[in-house]
């Protein structure tokens, strides 16, 4: 394994870093995205595993859920454990680049500027419909109606949990445990966004979904948050975290989008529609309505809180070789 390999974390910090490259040169696979290919067999399981008339009682449906979950993440896992362990006894940089091109299945950092810029490209010039198109592809609300200031509102929110969800949650347990842990949090996390769903069908099979996620998520948000406080307006980012946090129904996006907001200096949270219902969802954040500036901000805020945990963990790396230097 890396750890034993590469003296644990120099070797990791040089992985994260080539996986974070690996993210910006390339984005996206074009062809064939791993998670594509996931997300159809996720898909495929829960059509067959999860029958709400016929498995019964809430108890039978979480416990197929949660069987289905182990399946599909747990089995990813121990195949990375075992290639990575093979690779090292071969050579240790084969092992590091293993963990690199995992880290870089599971980031999202350019996609998420991919697919966000051009919504406020499009808010900047006015095209309400090329931006309503755009949001849609990124967000489950409704967009065929939505003026600009909801349309900024929605690409704000989802450039800020996206960053942890995309980009920091996967660099945290990466760090922690390479290949194998951060394609558990990245696979618990998609499964989560298609089983987590409070809705009849999903609301008992998707529960270990759901909750496993905000478990792996429950540190890295709060990490976060905190990042983008202090990259922006800290006073009012930590006071919108703490006083408009708890009232969000996701105990990680809250803290994350609230004190995103605040950082930035707009006003997110509000009203919503939702598959044709409108939801009144708590305040976040504090400053002026969104805009497409506002969008941009919070893109170049995710930014440079990517770059400032790779310095800190470079950082951390440094000081390590620096003690175990021989004297």
């Amino acid at each position: 394994m890396l750890m034993q390999a590469w003296q644990a974390w120099p070797a990791c910090v040089a992985a994260a870093l080539a996986g974070v490259l690996l993210d910006q040169w390339l984005g996206e696979p074009r062809r064939f995205h791993p998670l594509v290919g996931f997300g159809r067999l996720a898909a495929a399981l829960e059509r067959r595993c999860n029958d709400p008339g016929r498995r019964g009682t809430p108890w039978r449906q979480r416990v197929a859920g949660l069987a289905g979950w182990c399946v599909l993440v747990l089995v990813p896992a121990a195949l990375a454990w075992w290639l990575v362990a093979a690779a090292a006894r071969w050579h240790p940089l084969a092992a590091l680049a293993l963990h690199a091109i995992a880290l870089y299945a599971a980031l999202g950092a350019r996609s998420l500027h991919q697919h966000i810029a051009p919504i406020a490209d499009a808010l900047a010039a006015a095209d309400l419909p090329t931006a309503r198109t755009l949001t849609a592809r990124i967000v489950s609300r409704d967009t065929a109606d939505a003026d600009a200031e909801a349309l900024a509102r929605a690409a704000c929110e989802s450039a800020l949990e996206n960053g942890n969800d995309a980009v920091f949650g996967a660099l945290f347990w990466f760090l922690l445990g390479g290949a194998p842990a951060v394609i558990v949090f990245r696979l618990a996390n998609t499964l989560d966004a298609m089983w987590g769903y409070r809705t009849p069908r999903l609301q008992y099979f998707g529960w270990a979904a759901a909750r496993i996620d905000d478990a792996l998520n429950l540190v890295p948000a709060r990490l976060t948050a905190l990042s983008y406080a202090l990259l922006g307006a800290t006073a009012q980012a930590l006071r919108c975290w703490r006083t408009q946090a708890p009232a969000w129904s996701s105990p990680n996006a809250g803290p994350v989008m609230a004190a995103g907001a605040g950082a930035v200096g707009v006003q997110l949270g509000g009203p919503a529609r939702y598959h044709g219902e409108l939801e009144q969802r708590p305040p976040l954040g504090a400053g002026s309505a969104p805009q497409a500036e506002h969008v941009m901000a919070c893109l170049r805020l995710v930014h440079r809180t990517l770059w400032l945990w790779l310095a800190l963990a470079g950082a951390g790396a440094l000081a390590v070789l620096a003690v175990s230097a021989p004297t």
